[in-house]
């Protein structure tokens, strides 16, 4: 099988897109960040605001703990446990990651028991690594097995990189992934699950009579940040993925090796403000509205036009237009029948050499099989394109 280049739409939108970044270090048009890794895109649509070194896979720290959220979440929606359930405070819970261990810690106390919520509680709001310990081994049986859970559930949402060995991200050479993967598991998190979503804006938590803030300083800055979580690693630097929303406007921005926590809330502010005050939405093509057509092989009819499902909107600079493309790719050959709305293709949007977005595309109508005479031209045609 091969994959044909269907067709190539090309349109200049006012206000248009954002040059992209072909190469790792190329930043985005008109704006760079300090990060040594950068990945921003919109919500609604995916379109990509910023790009840089984004697939450099690095040691996530406590970002894990973002995959360690969904991984919780996912076992409270398949209702394997519930918000009430509770587990106990293990030795190694709480040496490795509680009281005594001298790190960011709920202050979980020894063969206690605490409750899902709480523990979540302590892992969105404080960064808390006995809480990721205590949920890893009551889930899984042990962190070691909750690591490799949280590996196996990120495979399942797509992210190819990401592999953890522990649960708290305390160092371990053996975790690593993307700032691609943490934005997009960040915006994950939030359509999934946005009622749970919601307790990374919880300004503090009390556990055990101890009361602390919100670990990550830019959701008390007041300025719109509602999560997710920060991390710092040695050697690699500070690192943010954050979400904003403004104007019915939602943005996820990863970033990594920054110089300082002082320099990682300033950065991600301004990457933030940035996006959210330079771009708005674009409709390319209304819900159902043909986008282009691919070839059918043995039909009553050589080719069927395909739509998008919903309305395809781009999230573009309101300066500085360019030109974007479409292309529109499909696993050739495509054989009759066809149904109507079966999914046939894709479409790929880009701003220069940066892809912006894609979208699955359906078949518009029915295609039924042909006859004798129209399944041997196209046998022939077929043999003709394989050759070429």
């Amino acid at each position: 099988m091969k994959t044909l280049l269907a067709s190539l739409i090309a349109f200049l939108l006012v206000p248009a897109g954002l040059t992209g970044a072909l190469a790792a270090e190329q930043p985005a048009a008109g704006f760079d960040t300090k990060a040594g890794q950068a990945y921003m895109i919109e919500a609604r649509t995916g379109s990509v605001l910023l790009a840089k070194a984004e697939d450099q896979p690095v040691s996530p720290a406590s970002l894990a703990k973002i995959m360690v959220a969904e991984t919780v979440f996912a076992a409270l929606k398949s209702k394997e446990i519930t918000l009430d359930t509770a587990y106990k405070v293990t030795e190694h819970a709480w040496r490795t990651g509680g009281a005594p261990s001298g790190t960011a810690t709920m202050f979980a106390a020894l063969n206690s028991t605490v409750r899902v919520e709480d523990l979540l509680k302590g892992v969105m709001v404080l960064s808390a690594n006995d809480a990721c310990i205590i949920l890893g081994e009551g889930l899984s049986g042990s962190e070691d097995k909750f690591a490799e859970r949280m590996t196996a559930r990120a495979r399942d949402l797509g992210l190819k990189t990401a592999e953890f060995k522990n649960a708290s991200g305390l160092p371990n050479p053996g975790n690593r992934i993307t700032m691609k993967e943490l934005a997009l598991l960040s915006r994950h998190l939030q359509a999934e699950y946005p009622d749970l979503y919601k307790i990374y804006a919880t300004p503090d938590f009390e556990w055990n009579k101890i009361r602390q803030r919100n670990r990550n300083g830019l959701v008390l800055a007041g300025f719109g940040v509602d999560g997710l979580a920060t991390g710092f690693t040695e050697g690699q630097g500070y690192s943010i993925a954050a979400s904003m929303e403004r104007d019915g406007k939602r943005l996820f921005v990863a970033l990594g090796g920054l110089a300082s926590e002082k320099e990682r809330q300033e950065e991600t502010r301004r990457v933030l403000e940035w996006g959210l005050g330079s771009f708005d939405f674009r409709k390319l093509y209304a819900a159902g509205e043909t986008v282009g057509e691919v070839s059918v092989y043995g039909g009553v009819k050589s080719h069927v036009d395909v739509i998008a499902k919903d309305a395809v909107d781009i999230f573009m600079p309101t300066s500085n237009p360019e030109r974007v493309t479409g292309h529109i790719t499909y696993t050739w050959p495509i054989y009759a029948p066809v149904p109507a709305g079966k999914e046939v293709g894709r479409l790929s949007l880009y701003a220069g050499p940066r892809l912006l977005r894609e979208v699955p595309l359906y078949a518009k109508s029915a295609v039924e099989e042909g006859g004798l005479t129209d399944r041997a031209l196209d046998a022939v045609k077929e043999l003709v394109l394989f050759w070429w």
